[in-house]
């Protein structure tokens, strides 16, 4: 079994990773602030209260350790967009910090959470896969490749292995819709609210959606193996409009609220859908929920069922 720090661990993606490193018996340890309503985790699990941007804090925390998941981000698409310099500065640079502080502390192999929703930028291509060229076109995007980047200079320089995860359009229960990230928590927020449902562009944008546990589920089968790629696509690898997708928001909620028709931003992507081949060739195939079977799910233990 692994010896694990999950940092970001109060997070979306971190608590469910969490959960699931702690459920297949690896020893885990939890980096967050746990400020507000912090997760809480059973027992087997070594909760460590810090700040991503106290460079000491989390070089204490790291050392030691056999793998280190970096899930953790400051900032979302649209704060990013709003603040690109503040991307650089609060995830950028600390995760250039970290990643120092794993070579220090003798860390083996660093995962890492990027984004395979918006990092290919706007493509003709149907699918992507991990051959495709990155070619961003938003902050939080240009930053997740940055971060690549750099794992690629430490692995090469001093040896530190690592893993990037391209996840595309994660939902599920714990995801918060006040965060602004997430189309799947706003709609699902505001159906319940009765209000409008924004929309960005006519409805016809495309999104690889994948529920969070059968992505975290994929991420956490590598942890025993030895990957052969840096980098691997995380989805469903299927595409679904946003049009579609209200449809099958209304056939579980049972709402159909108006929608509110907004421009598409500079930034944004059209279609995105992931391509996992890579992943399944090497790690073999991975069951993964319906989108009406995972909106289910999130609608039911948000409603308290």
């Amino acid at each position: 079994m692994a010896d694990c720090i999950v940092i970001g661990a109060n997070g979306f993606l971190g608590s469910s990773l969490t959960d699931e490193l702690v459920a297949r018996g690896h020893e885990v340890t939890a980096f967050d602030r746990f400020s507000g309503s912090g997760r809480r985790f059973t027992s087997d699990v070594r909760t460590v209260a810090g700040d991503f941007l106290d460079r000491d804090a989390v070089a204490a925390a790291v050392d030691g350790h056999e793998f280190v998941f970096h899930f953790l981000s400051t900032t979302t698409p649209a704060t990013a967009d709003d603040e690109p310099a503040r991307d650089v500065r609060d995830n950028l640079a600390p995760s250039i910090d970290l990643f120092s502080a794993c070579v220090a502390g003798g860390v083996r192999r660093v995962v890492f959470a990027s984004t395979g929703g918006a990092i290919y930028g706007e493509k003709s291509v149907d699918v992507l896969t991990e051959e495709t060229a990155p070619e961003p076109i938003s902050p939080y995007a240009i930053g997740k490749l940055a971060i690549e980047g750099y794992l690629a200079y430490f692995r090469r320089k001093h040896g530190l292995e690592s893993t990037s995860f391209r996840i595309s359009n994660p939902y599920g229960p714990r995801q918060r819709s006040n965060r602004a990230q997430g189309v799947i928590p706003t709609f699902l927020a505001k159906a319940a609210a009765g209000e409008a449902v924004p929309v960005w562009g006519d409805g016809s944008s495309v999104r690889d959606y994948v529920y969070v546990d059968d992505a975290i589920r994929m991420i956490v089968d590598t942890v025993d193996a030895q990957p052969q790629h840096p980098v691997y696509n995380i989805g469903s690898g299927v595409g679904t409009s946003l049009t579609e997708l209200l449809a099958v928001i209304g056939e579980v909620t049972g709402a159909h609220p108006e929608i509110d028709y907004r421009p598409e931003p500079a930034t944004f992507v059209h279609r995105s859908v992931l391509d996992t081949g890579r992943y399944r060739g090497e790690f073999g195939p991975s069951a993964a929920r319906s989108l009406r079977e995972g909106i289910g799910q999130t609608w039911a233990e948000g409603r308290g069922a």
